[in-house]
């Protein structure tokens, strides 16, 4: 009657193992799925490597401060701020490393912060500051909302503070890509702490031992020393069960449970919460598949810290005029064609001059200050509303074609 017991428990048994899910299965082990931290999200592959990806290409680019000013555009090159922004922030930290860290913590965390340190209107410094190491008080009325932001105790106003953030719905914290998606990151992370034991066990199943008749304190002992040693992975170990003891396995293999495939399942769900297409990943992204993801996930990005840097960085007075950008054509520094081909249409509509085109390029000016005109162009100026036909010299008001202007008018009198 004992055996029939155990061999029916041995069966439900089997009966909920074979109808587990992944999750199940890693509770079955001891592998818990409770809310991870940033340290252990940043250990599964796909998060680094989308993290990476987003990160740097963003730090790469370089920021302009552009004043308008009569419907004219000028870049500010003089200003401080940018040398801050994109080269030394006179912290520990530079430019790249600066940005790289912010939009880290905006795509992990939510929100990215940064001290600004001011002079009166002068700013002196920028420093980088973990969220970890930040706290927000914020006020309870929901329609003028007020904060204030405490770094160890110390409290700072918001106008001292970058703030870049992710979904927010009170302008300085935010809802990150774990808090937000905790549940798959869990149970990838979790993956990947069960492999580790396959590995540091030999890859030997987990399971219980059955014996017919009561063992002695003794034998439970030796018994437990030697079933230790076997699952050590630094040595070769022997356990000889005698008369009576059997082995019933308590969990699957990694082949059973479709670990390789799982990975890959998982890694390809990380990079949709990255909006990242394992295709740049694995180096094998077409132009097209390059430049939707340029659009979808990098853009946005950018259009995020302008607004910041907007807010924060420009004083109430320049507000309306001033303005930072990011320079987005280091993207296709790249690749030489593609880049050349559009300095080749520039040039040929008069957008750039020819050493416009070469002080992007970092090479000296030629002294070329014009912009090439095809004779077979006819010139409009829509406030005079003259025509003018460069091939034949000759110039018309719209208002009276009959009248000729300029070459066209000096004929008529010879006649």
């Amino acid at each position: 009657m004992g055996i029939m017991k155990q061999w029916k428990e041995f069966r439900q048994y089997q009966e909920q193992r074979e109808s587990m899910t992944m999750e199940e299965l890693l509770l079955s082990v001891g592998i818990t799925t409770e809310v991870i931290s940033k340290d252990q999200a940043l250990n599964i592959p796909a998060v680094s490597a989308c993290l990476g990806v987003i990160s740097d290409t963003v730090a790469a680019l370089p920021i302009v401060l552009y004043k308008e000013d009569k419907g004219k555009v000028n870049v500010v090159n003089d200003d401080v701020r940018i040398n801050l922004l994109n080269d030394d922030t006179y912290d520990t930290l530079d430019g790249f490393q600066f940005k790289k860290a912010l939009v880290e913590d905006y795509l992990l965390c939510g929100a990215g912060y940064a001290y600004i340190n001011r002079e009166r209107n002068n700013v002196k410094s920028l420093h980088y500051v973990d969220n970890v190491n930040l706290s927000v008080n914020i006020n309870a009325d929901p329609i003028f909302k007020k904060y204030d932001i405490l770094v160890n105790g110390a409290n700072y106003r918001d106008f001292e503070f970058i703030k870049l953030t992710r979904k927010s719905k009170d302008g300085v914290t935010g809802k990150g890509i774990i808090d937000e998606n905790n549940k798959m990151l869990s149970v990838a992370y979790n993956s990947l702490v069960f492999e580790d034991l396959l590995v540091k066990t030999g890859g030997n199943k987990k399971g219980f031992l059955k014996s017919q008749g009561r063992l002695s304190p003794e034998a439970i002992k030796e018994l437990k020393n030697a079933w230790n040693n076997l699952y050590k992975n630094n040595s070769e170990n022997v356990v000889i069960l005698n008369n009576g003891l059997d082995f019933q396995e308590a969990s699957n293999t990694s082949v059973e449970m479709q670990l390789n495939e799982n990975k890959k399942t998982n890694s390809i769900e990380i990079c949709k919460l990255f909006v990242v297409p394992p295709s740049i990943l694995e180096g094998s992204a077409s132009d097209d598949e390059y430049n939707n993801w340029i659009k979808v996930c990098i853009l946005p990005i950018l259009a995020a810290m302008q607004t910041a840097l907007n807010k924060d960085l420009l004083l109430p007075s320049e507000k309306g005029s001033f303005y930072f950008s990011f320079d987005t054509k280091e993207l296709l520094k790249g690749d030489m064609e593609k880049r050349f081909k559009a300095y080749e249409i520039a040039a040929k509509n008069g957008i750039f001059q020819i050493d416009e085109i070469r002080y992007k390029e970092d090479l000296p000016p030629l002294g070329l200050d014009f912009i090439k005109l095809g004779l077979q162009d006819v010139l409009y100026n829509p406030k005079t509303k003259e025509i003018y036909t460069p091939n034949t010299n000759q110039s018309t008001n719209i208002d009276n074609p009959t009248k000729q202007l300029g070459g066209g008018e000096e004929n008529e009198n010879r006649n």
